[in-house]
């Protein structure tokens, strides 16, 4: 009998929200905004032709209003998860403008240690933390029971996941910073992971398919 486990998983990132096309620091509940709607409608189109098992999506309400789209389209149940929530700035740096002087010096220490082992600003969350949560993220979705599952997730904390999948614990605060910042992912782009351990290699994930927004073309 064939044990072999493998995993296919589409990471999708939410459509614009409120907030990003606004020059304040985005929160956690920020909506879609028009042209948001419109991506999430169009992504959800292109996952419902896509065979999948499970939806997993953020807490944060754009991510929630963008899998709500792909459930209805799919017939799909939402499975809630705040592991896959967007890397956690400052509580006070939510919908202050980019203007505010004491925003803009909180947002360059909490971005500042995002670079830095051990360093922690506040209540964002830490270089070490979301690391960490990249780890339990995929341990958890390879520990789900579904072979093919659609999670609707964030930008920043997306490529932190395949950071982590693509350099292992080789990892680096600056190695994970230039990945950031060189590795664009579209509002609804959709990333491909799969992971199989009937190679002669290692077990692993491996990075299939990144930032596809083809769906804005049908």
């Amino acid at each position: 009998m064939n044990n072999a486990k493998q995993k296919t998983i589409y990471l999708i990132r939410h459509g614009q929200s409120v907030a990003n096309a606004s020059p304040v620091f985005q929160g956690d509940d920020s909506p879609l905004s028009e042209q948001g709607e419109a991506q999430a409608m169009a992504v959800a189109n292109r996952m419902s032709h896509v065979p999948f098992d499970t939806l997993i999506a953020s807490t944060f309400k754009r991510a929630a209003q963008t899998a709500q789209h792909i459930a209805d389209k799919t017939q799909k149940d939402i499975v809630l998860s705040d592991l896959f929530v967007e890397l956690k700035k400052p509580t006070a740096l939510h919908g202050r403008p980019y203007t505010d002087t004491a925003a803009n010096e909180l947002w360059r220490l909490w971005k500042d240690s995002l670079q830095t082992v051990g360093q922690k600003v506040a209540d964002g969350e830490s270089y070490d933390e979301f690391l960490a949560r990249a780890d339990m993220a995929l341990a958890y979705l390879l520990e789900r029971p579904e072979s093919t599952i659609a999670v609707v997730t964030h930008g920043g904390f997306l490529r932190a996941m395949l950071a982590r999948v693509l350099y292992g614990d080789a990892i680096t605060p600056s190695l994970l910073q230039r990945f950031h910042e060189h590795l664009s992912i579209e509002n609804t782009g959709i990333t491909v992971l799969q992971y199989k351990d009937a190679f002669e290699e290692e077990p692993s994930w491996r990075i299939w398919t990144v930032n596809d927004h083809s769906h804005f073309a049908e």
